[in-house]
């Protein structure tokens, strides 16, 4: 079968990149189309995520894209953002699961870990043969987590005591390993540690009946009393501002996972709309129908094109907070923009799973609140183009 081609890469971004990179692009892109439509809208119904599509993610080689050694691939955060949004146009689940094994997790062991601590698991969680979680919200700590963070950290000789709270972990209730963000009651600084799935006093419990990202299973974690080795302590994270370095690299993905979603919705309607037929012709020849399309291809050019300059800098090492925020900020808007349109062209087909676009306007909704919201990410930028800053 041959390998497909993007139908709504209107400039062609990919063209930027190497062919092995295309290549990578276009392997993605027929992983998702083989082996994932098929059989996604009846895991996002029941709220699970298909963990036998593991094997096949792995087999494709993009965990840790961007970081180089420990088994990592070493590819450019171009190639890695691309990726992102290959797999978000697929499904956003799937793209949040590696999102938060590949860029939170991963990301996490890559900028605040050791060497040691780098060798000990990147090159297993780059196999895949690991899947990792991020575990910094709270219940109580969500867009204020940097001053609201509550679960603490005890050192007891050679070990941590953990206690606390944390919600929304994608991948919480099945990861091997744990991030594990805390306060330490002694020093009031943030600390990251790797807590092994099946530790003593934590308890992972999903959370049901969500509206959006069905299939990514997302944990209410218990830590009580959790016994963390200081080694599993890792030793470059130091402070939140250690944190807030890995969340700038990660924001950018997931700009490009939005764009990924809008092109998702814009290429199912785009097919729908060349294979339903209305008053004797197929809806794509009728005026509003195509204005509604050209619209939407507007809107994922221009984000595409917002991703792409963002990447570069980040593959510079220039990228800032106020970059990669106001790249999720605008992209998510266009992306719900999007997929709204997309449900449009469809009228009330748009709200059946088998016609695939009520899944990204759905999916759509977490995207743009998560990895921070439009207000946070806007301030951001506001404190940079001003100098005054506005969030409290």
């Amino acid at each position: 079968m041959a390998i497909p081609e993007s139908s709504s890469d209107f400039y062609d971004l990919a063209g930027l990149l190497g062919e092995e990179d295309r290549d990578l692009l276009r392997r993605v892109r027929t992983f998702m189309d083989e082996q994932v439509e098929p059989i996604i809208n009846e895991y996002w119904t029941r709220g699970r995520f298909p963990r036998e599509i593991e094997p096949g993610l792995a087999a494709l080689g993009i965990a840790g894209n961007p970081y180089t050694g420990h088994g990592c691939p070493g590819r450019s955060f171009l190639t890695d953002g691309m990726v992102a949004m290959e797999l978000s146009r697929g499904d956003p689940s799937v793209a949040t699961f590696m999102g938060v094994h590949s860029g939170l997790a991963m990301g996490t062991v890559h900028l605040c870990g050791s060497e040691e601590q780098k060798e000990r698991w990147l090159p297993a969680m780059a196999a895949m043969e690991l899947i990792g979680a991020f575990g910094l919200t709270e219940p109580q700590a969500g867009s204020d987590v940097a001053r609201g963070l509550r679960t603490t950290a005890r050192r007891d000789g050679d070990t941590w005591v953990l206690d606390g709270h944390k919600k929304w972990i994608g991948n919480g209730s099945f990861a091997d390993l744990v991030i594990i963000w805390a306060r330490d009651v002694d020093t009031d600084r943030v600390l990251g540690f790797v807590v092994e799935q099946g530790t003593p006093g934590f308890s992972a419990v999903d959370l049901e009946d969500k509206i959006a990202l069905r299939a990514v299973q997302n944990a209410l974690i218990t830590l009580d009393g959790v016994r963390v080795p200081e080694e599993n302590r890792l030793q470059n994270a130091n402070g939140f501002r250690d944190t807030a370095n890995v969340l700038r690299m990660t924001r950018a993905s997931v700009a490009w996972s939005a764009v990924g979603c809008a092109r998702g919705a814009y290429e199912h309607a785009l097919r729908y709309a060349e294979e339903r037929t209305q008053f004797g012709r197929p809806l794509v020849r009728f005026q509003l129908v195509q204005d509604l399309l050209v619209r939407m291809l507007a809107n994922i050019t221009a984000s595409a094109t917002m991703c792409t300059r963002v990447s570069q800098l980040q593959d510079e090492g220039r990228l800032a907070d106020e970059h990669a925020s106001l790249a999720k900020m605008f992209c998510t808007m266009r992306m719900r923009e999007t997929v709204g349109w997309a449900r449009e062209l469809m009228g009330g087909n748009g709200i059946l799973l088998e016609n695939q676009v009520g899944r990204y306007v759905a999916d759509a909704e977490a995207i743009y609140s998560y990895e921070g919201t439009r207000e946070i990410n806007s301030l951001i930028v506001g404190r940079a183009v001003t100098g005054a800053g506005a969030i409290v």
